[in-house]
């Protein structure tokens, strides 16, 4: 778990230089970087999720 915790921090370290390198340049590339991150970003987080959420399904009490 501290390796995604690890991954999430670096993730929005990564975006918020996109942005800010997109203010200093105004050069749209590292806005679309940032973007690009983002979204992916979250579609690994849902999907990790899901798995977790499957996981707690797929426990069965006895």
């Amino acid at each position: 778990m501290w390796l995604l915790r690890l991954l999430a921090v670096v993730l929005v370290i990564a975006v918020g230089v996109g942005v800010v390198l997109y203010a200093f340049t105004g050069r749209r590339e590292y806005l679309a970087f940032s973007w690009r991150l983002l979204r992916y970003g979250i579609l690994f987080a849902l999907l990790v999720f899901a798995l977790m959420f499957v996981e707690r399904l797929a426990i069965i009490p006895v």
